[in-house]
């Protein structure tokens, strides 16, 4: 019998833990090639030979997503697998119909085959959209579990943007493994907020190993601390999906965002020191639309600053964690809100500035605004960040990202390090489902 010709389309992620689950081993099928999109450089490499297994003596190319044509028709492909998050319903379905006009099948592969089974109780985080806070909201859960005399290891949605084989299971328990890994900017965001409060976290490619490994951890639970709006790799027992009114709306219209949404136990709304009244009150409305038997959590994310004086009245650029205001869509964040609320004189608008990649970045995300985003995936693009920085006239630099990019990159002028973390605001309490789910799951 011939083997199904098959394409998976994605973003250095999602993309590699559907090919494990579904296809590597499997002699039905032939995975000819994966596209990528979204991530800088990864086009051009391989997906190994160690991960990818024997029936891929010589791994399996990774091209840019821009040649689908071509490559469906080349390689004679039936069916093309759509496996990358944080995408509007309609660029899913431009995608879906260039895929069926070059005659293949379009797939969307579910929870049931995709989420691995834990041996050990499973908390999971998601969001509707990148950068809503989930992160902020995986720390607020284990300082809840540490409160609780509980252990949890967390395991971290992929980012692997180096070398594949060496990133397949990956583990941080300090900072200096930060360096180890060689961990682009977007990691360190992710990985070091948790490193520095003494928990140990998981990432890389194959979760079936990862997730083996975390499990011989001194742990009570395994938290999974998805990305983008992804939902689990991992099946959980208590969900938390977080929401931003900032993009109230677009629960309705991204994938899988409204996935992660229909999915939830507890839905915490995040954000609302910011947003408007009736942006709450349409989400709280889709909310009970999409998941009526959801519980909500009312929470915000209060900023605070090191240095207040070197903010007020001065001209300021405000740098921001890169995913969150590039294809996140943010408009205003953190660093923004921050620098208005001390008094900032103005936010000096970075772009008549950037060089290299950082430019290419406010091409490719034309609507980012008068704010610099925190890109970082190869040191080309770090340098760049670096002249951007140096290049822009102000006063200060206002640093919103999860990590100081002191410790990474020479800022030549004064620079203000904002922190935030999640708050729940009164009841239904993050903490009281935390503690219905360990009375059922930790007797």
């Amino acid at each position: 019998m011939a083997r199904k010709n098959v394409i998976i389309i994605g973003a250095a992620g999602r993309d590699f833990h559907n090919f494990n689950m579904c296809y590597r081993g499997k002699e039905e099928y032939n995975v000819v090639a994966f596209t990528a999109a979204q991530i800088p450089d990864i086009d051009g490499k391989k997906y190994p030979t160690e991960l990818a297994g024997e029936l891929y003596p010589n791994g399996i190319p990774i091209y840019n997503e821009s040649e689908l044509p071509r490559l469906i028709k080349e390689f004679n492909v039936q069916v093309c697998v759509f496996a990358y998050s944080d995408m509007h319903y309609v660029k899913v379905m431009n995608i879906c119909s260039i895929v069926n006009t070059a005659g293949a099948n379009f797939v969307l592969l579910g929870l049931n085959d995709t989420m691995l089974k834990s041996t050990k109780p499973v908390i999971a985080t998601g969001a509707v959209r990148t950068g809503g806070g989930k992160s902020e909201a995986s720390r607020r859960i284990i300082d809840i579990l540490k409160e609780k005399g509980l252990k949890a290891c967390v395991i971290r949605h992929p980012m692997p943007y180096g070398d594949l084989a060496i990133q397949a299971v990956q583990r941080f328990a300090k900072v200096e493994d930060l360096k180890l890994h060689k961990c682009t900017i977007e990691e360190m965001e992710e990985y070091e907020p948790h490193v520095v409060r003494g928990d140990i976290i998981y990432s890389g490619i194959d979760y079936e190993a990862i997730l083996r490994q975390a499990e011989k951890e001194d742990v009570d639970i395994i938290l999974w601390d998805g990305g983008n709006n992804d939902f689990p790799f991992i099946k959980p027992d208590l969900m938390f999906t977080i929401v931003d009114p900032q993009r109230a709306g677009h629960e309705l219209t991204y994938y899988p965002g409204e996935t992660t949404l229909r999915m939830a136990d507890v839905v915490i709304i995040n954000k609302i020191e910011s947003c408007d009244l009736a942006d709450l009150q349409l989400l709280r409305k889709n909310i009970a639309t999409l998941n009526p038997t959801a519980v909500v959590v009312d929470a915000v994310s209060p900023s605070s600053v090191d240095k207040p004086e070197l903010i007020r009245g001065k001209r300021v650029l405000v740098i921001e964690e890169g995913p969150t205001v590039t294809h996140g869509e943010i408009k205003y964040n953190y660093g923004s809100i921050t620098a208005q609320k001390y008094g900032a004189a103005e936010l000096v608008d970075p772009r008549p500035y950037a060089v290299g990649k950082i430019k290419k970045t406010f091409e490719i995300y034309p609507n980012v605004g008068t704010i610099l985003p925190s890109m970082g995936y190869s040191d080309e693009q770090v340098k760049d960040l670096e002249t951007t920085i140096r290049n822009t006239p102000c006063d200060a630099v206002v640093i919103a990202t999860p990590i100081d990019l002191n410790r990474i990159i020479k800022i030549d002028k004064p620079s203000v390090k904002v922190g935030y973390e999640l708050l729940d605001i009164g009841t239904p309490s993050i903490k009281m489902y935390i503690d219905e789910f360990a009375t059922k799951f930790l007797k």
